[in-house]
């Protein structure tokens, strides 16, 4: 611990993000596409290293708005752009909740929302998930200074309605509701539909996942203007630059390219009810997923160990020696390849247990 930290950085507790292995390995812990975008995205982006890069980007990243607009069927004014949901989220924060009333939300999600609150000096009270691992709207009519749900869930993979989205914002209109839908592509309702009807609503989303661009840093927000403006307001006052020259000409080929995003979007979906399938089929509990990957559980192994052994099989997926779900693993849905592979080794370590 620094000399020089302010009382503030030394209490913070920092995200802690999954493993980015240095050897290789099949990796699925950190719900990565597993497919690469398409030829014209990676044209667009070799096209825009040219003499254009001396100059700084487009501030509002006009183009990428307006494609988006079109892509999500809301106008440009509703758009938020930054570098990856991530970054969008944190602003959300900093602009809308205030720091006397708590911001809710499950006690099994995202572990970044307590970190951004820590950082930002908001209190937030974490609401139960009920046993199954759902989300009770009822739960969320309490006094609060913000919402914010991911849709789905993460790390469940369990998503909710419109409808029960819809009775959370009726029962906050006096509080902004975020739903985090970084994973939204891969099997739930978007809430981006009920934007003109709620001005308390804030949709967040992100092209790391259904659009593979991980490693270009790309998220957007969607609401009325008054919460697109507060946006700007916190991104201005802390860098006005946010999104470069290439990732922005990567996204919009991106959003354009359609074919590519629901061909390798209907592969995950695939893979993931096949692999749901056989892993119920030898026992195991498998969370019900609208997302890229699935939450797993063994009644005759701990969590810990199963992990420990994929790891030395080279196989990496995430464990979380948290409260409620230490018991399970999230396992990204990999190339169907990779799956075959991760089913065969979880099969022969089940069998080894069963001789034992």
């Amino acid at each position: 611990m620094s000399r020089f930290w302010n009382e503030r950085t030394r209490n913070l507790k920092p995200y802690v993000p999954g493993e980015q292995p240095k050897e290789t390995m099949i990796k699925l812990n950190t719900n990565e596409n597993p497919y690469p975008p398409g030829e014209s995205v990676l044209a667009a982006m070799r096209d825009a290293v040219n003499g254009g890069l001396r100059l700084y980007p487009d501030p509002e990243a006009t183009e990428l708005r307006e494609t988006f607009a079109a892509y999500a069927g809301v106008k440009a004014e509703n758009v938020f752009v930054g570098n990856g949901s991530d970054e969008v989220l944190s602003f959300a924060f900093d602009a809308f909740f205030p720091a006397e009333r708590p911001v809710l939300f499950p006690d099994v999600t995202y572990s970044f929302y307590p970190v951004y609150c820590a950082h930002l000096g908001l209190t937030y009270e974490p609401v139960a998930l009920k046993d199954d691992f759902t989300i009770d709207p009822a739960d969320y009519r309490r006094e609060n200074g913000g919402i914010v749900i991911a849709n789905p869930n993460a790390p469940t993979g369990i998503a909710l309605s419109l409808s029960e989205i819809e009775t959370i914002l009726k029962a906050n209109p006096d509080s902004v509701v975020v739903i985090d839908e970084a994973y939204v592509c891969f099997g739930a309702e978007s809430a981006v539909a009920l934007i003109d009807r709620y001005p308390n609503l804030l949709v967040v989303q992100t092209m790391s996942k259904s659009h593979a661009l991980a490693g270009l840093r790309v998220g957007f927000a969607v609401g009325q203007p008054e919460l697109i403006d507060g946006l700007n307001r916190v991104k201005n006052a802390f860098n006005s630059y946010p999104v470069d020259r290439v990732a922005q000409a990567g996204a919009i080929a991106s959003l354009k390219d359609s074919g590519t995003i629901d061909a390798n979007l209907n592969t995950i979906r695939a893979t993931r009810e096949g692999v749901s399938v056989a892993l119920r089929g030898i026992g195991f509990d498998v969370l019900p997923s609208s997302s890229n990957f699935i939450m797993i559980h063994y009644w005759n192994c701990s969590a810990k160990r199963l992990f420990d052994h994929l790891r030395k099989e080279k196989i990496l997926v995430r464990y979380f020696n948290l409260p409620r779900i230490d018991d399970y693993l999230r396992v990204t849905i990999g190339t169907k390849d990779e799956m075959r592979t991760f089913l065969d080794t979880v099969e022969d370590f089940i069998n080894s247990l069963d001789k034992n």
